[in-house]
């Protein structure tokens, strides 16, 4: 009589291919609404798909608030939005108890926090006690309040923007929560073209909701397989930032723990069941840069952390994987 694991079938084909009908619909929904954000919106799914945080940098008026807003309606996602502001509260975020007079006794307010898509807006403008309210959640998806730990709804993934220019009125984001976002976008002007035609394109109200595209993306990204040379070289990369003569810190183990599950997802959207190189390569930059403290050497010299990153990735050798990996004996399991 045949085992129950040996029975079962793979099913990967299948879900990928339901992925990518939603992925293409989702595209088109969001070319209904926002012009020039494909890449943003592609590391957004990835974020999705690894259970990850998103944080958005970019001048007034590019585009976040409005791509995220786009992104929680074409997902499905449950969406609220804080304006964070220097007078707001921990417990503005993340919710409070107070007493019930008419049934006499205690009782939980479920702060915005409580939701699929939390929007922080302008980030920056908070004190560092206030954006302190997220690193629980943003690490372990929950909240604590007065004792009482609450679990956040799945999925859970936190989006803040930051304005780059304001100097005034501002807070330095720790490295702490800085280390939580697994990706971070440079929000830029858009071309010349893609300006052109916003003009010019009819504005429709919010994208349908495609509530299938979550868990299939999420599904898919569990089951994407990495090749062993491709792993290696992957934390090759991260450990060579701690190493670098222009970097006081480099990435931690969190980050190679993002960049793995994020070349995963990246595998995923571009419709392969394995990661490859060019997946860790692609995600570098939006993953690991905004984690790198650079030392005064190279802020004497003007160097940046995408250019020092830039020269670690040239600098390590790029693994020739087989096209398809086999799958380990644990990973045959799960997928039983």
């Amino acid at each position: 009589m045949m085992s129950g694991a040996t029975e079962r079938t793979d099913d990967t084909p299948v879900r990928m291919d339901a992925l990518r009908r939603l992925l293409d619909e989702a595209r088109a929904r969001v070319h209904e609404v926002l012009l020039g954000h494909d890449e943003s919106i592609t590391l957004l799914l990835v974020a999705l798909a690894a259970k990850g945080h998103v944080l958005m940098e970019g001048l007034p008026g590019v585009g976040k608030t409005t791509l995220a807003k786009t992104f929680a309606a074409i997902t499905g996602l449950g969406f609220r939005r804080i304006q964070l502001t220097p007078d707001l509260m921990p417990a503005d975020i993340t919710g409070h108890s107070y007493y019930d007079q008419k049934e006499q006794r205690f009782r939980i307010r479920r702060g915005p926090v409580f939701t699929n898509l939390l929007l922080a807006d302008e980030l920056n403008r908070t004190p560092p006690r206030t954006q302190a309210a997220l690193l629980e959640v943003m690490q372990e998806r929950q909240v604590t309040i007065e004792g009482t730990t609450i679990e956040a709804p799945d999925p859970f993934m936190v989006v803040a923007t930051k304005n780059p220019i304001e100097v005034e009125g501002v807070y330095q984001l720790p490295e702490a929560e800085l280390d939580r976002f697994m990706v971070f976008i440079q929000m830029r002007y858009p071309t010349r073209e893609v300006e052109t035609a916003f003009l010019t394109a009819s504005k429709n109200g919010p994208p349908g909701a495609l509530e299938l595209l979550p868990r299939t993306l999420q599904a898919v990204q569990r089951h994407i397989r990495v090749h062993p040379d491709v792993r290696d070289y992957l934390v090759d990369i991260v450990r060579a930032t701690r190493e670098h003569p222009m970097i006081e810190y480099g990435a931690s183990p969190r980050a190679s723990e993002h960049l793995y599950h994020a070349a995963k997802a990246h595998a995923a959207i571009h419709g392969r069941p394995y990661a490859v190189p060019d997946d860790v390569q692609d995600l570098a930059h939006p993953v690991l840069a905004h984690r790198l403290i650079l030392n005064a050497d190279a802020e004497v010299q003007g160097v940046t952390a995408a250019e020092v990153l830039d020269g670690i990735i040239k600098r390590i050798p790029v693994p020739v994987a087989p096209v398809e990996p086999r799958r380990a004996p644990e990973e045959r399991a799960e997928s039983g």
